[in-house]
């Protein structure tokens, strides 16, 4: 009877094909009123000088997850750890790859344009690019697809979830939330109903702090460390 250690010590992994593995990452932000995608121009073949999503191989010796290969691509080009990260879905097949059949384990994550931008604005090929302006960009491979899925699940959880406040500074205001939340979604919401899951959240405390918004001022709030994602029943645009 072969034992489970046996059959390890003869087992023999490359007489079965193997698909190439990748990690890719759909990292979004919003900038002056717009939702924006971080693209990178490829350097190398195949593709070379179109523009894709940050990701690439597994580092198999350091990377102990692909959520830990998102991670590490992600602060590669940013600068900036994200601090809320979610898969996606997986992307295969023997087309999507001029390489042969590959697979690809997609995240998507949002993040703080003041976060990030001074280390991007040094990096020459990343560039962040409004979704609405991506026509303009050759995309590599089937990155399109995947911006795709990864913008309609963004809206998605947004519709049941504060989600937005991620893309936003360490403080904000009522008002940047709305803002943020609208861009997203691409159409107007109902202010009092925003307000009303912010207040049933418990994910914010005030700081005690105010800004300038116009002629008023407007109370400065910020997220709770450790503050658990919370999700509402219902659909913010059906309140």
């Amino acid at each position: 009877m072969t034992t489970e250690a046996d059959y390890l010590n003869q087992y023999d992994a490359r007489r079965f094909p193997s698909p190439l593995v990748t990690v890719d990452s759909v990292l979004f932000t919003v900038h002056q009123q717009a939702l924006c995608v971080l693209l990178v121009e490829r350097a190398n073949q195949p593709q070379k000088g179109r523009w894709g999503l940050p990701g690439g191989f597994i580092d198999m010796a350091h990377d102990d997850s692909t959520r830990a290969t998102a991670l590490r691509k992600l602060t590669e080009k940013t600068g900036v750890s994200p601090s809320w990260l979610e898969q996606l879905d997986t992307f295969s097949g023997p087309d999507r790859d001029p390489r042969g059949w590959s697979l690809t384990v997609t995240w998507f994550a949002l993040i703080a344009w003041v976060d990030c931008e001074p280390h991007i604005a040094s990096v020459s090929d990343a560039r962040w690019v409004p979704v609405d302006k991506l026509a303009d960009y050759p995309l590599a491979f089937d990155h399109q697809a995947i911006i795709d899925a990864a913008l309609n699940r963004l809206r998605q959880k947004t519709k049941y979830s504060l989600l937005p406040v991620y893309c936003l500074p360490d403080t904000f205001t009522h008002g940047q939330l709305q803002e943020a939340t609208e861009v997203i979604l691409g159409q107007p919401i109902q202010r009092k109903s925003l307000i009303r899951r912010f207040e049933a959240s418990d994910m914010f405390e005030d700081t005690g702090e105010s800004m300038a918004t116009g002629t008023r001022k407007a109370r400065l709030w910020r997220r709770k460390p450790g503050v658990d994602f919370h999700l509402f029943s219902r659909n913010l645009l059906a309140e």
